[in-house]
């Protein structure tokens, strides 16, 4: 069968994310780089967002359903708990990163970096201090979660984990954040253990656009 095709720019956390699955899945994919709102990701997903796939006839939109989909349809290594208090864990973390950490980490925080710029092109400092209370609490709130089996859930690399470490590789690398970041040691450890895993070197994300 074809080869899954994944939808997106490679500098996107989600993209990311669903790369990840099938790396660590073992499964063969390759990357279409499109941005949303342009004609592949418009034929895909219904807001033209990212990432979308496709497998032979299949398509799928949303990052777990991808992540779900590679985990179910291919052989190789479980992504998720089959148990049933396992499997709900994860889709609590995942819904959590969604809902609560991304808007914080990455919409808020990292992007005012990267594209919500001042006019003269510099960070939005007001916007950086303002997300710097609720991320240090958030992180808080991981490095609690994996400090006893080094996973968010069980013993295992999970789709939870998946979800979580491409923002936490972009935030290592901005200031306030990585300095936040070490002050936890249980999710330093974290993410240091686990952004060096092959399937993760694999498909790391190029450099985001210059800061300015």
């Amino acid at each position: 069968m074809d080869a899954i095709e994944i939808f997106g720019m490679p500098q996107s956390n989600y993209v990311c994310t669903a790369r990840l699955a099938c790396a660590e899945k073992g499964v063969q994919h390759r990357l279409t780089p499109a941005r949303p709102h342009t004609p592949e990701l418009d034929s895909l997903h219904p807001a033209g967002q990212m990432p979308a796939m496709r497998h032979g006839a299949v398509t799928l939109f949303e990052t777990q359903a991808i992540c779900a989909y590679v985990d179910r349809a291919f052989p190789g290594p479980a992504l998720q708990p089959t148990d049933p208090l396992g499997f709900a864990q994860v889709e609590q973390w995942v819904s959590y990163i969604n809902a609560t950490f991304q808007p914080v980490a990455m919409v808020q925080y990292a992007q005012s970096y990267y594209f919500n710029r001042l006019p003269d092109g510099s960070p939005n400092r007001p916007v950086i201090e303002a997300a710097l209370p609720k991320l240090e609490k958030l992180l808080g709130i991981f490095d609690k979660a994996v400090a006893q089996t080094g996973h968010l859930v069980g013993t295992t690399f999970t789709i939870a984990d998946m979800f979580l470490l491409p923002m936490m590789f972009y935030l290592g690398k901005l200031p306030e954040s990585a300095e936040l970041i070490a002050r936890k040691p249980a999710l330093s450890r974290w993410s240091e253990t686990h952004l060096a895993r092959p399937a993760f070197e694999a498909v790391i994300p190029p450099p985001m656009p210059s800061r300015g």
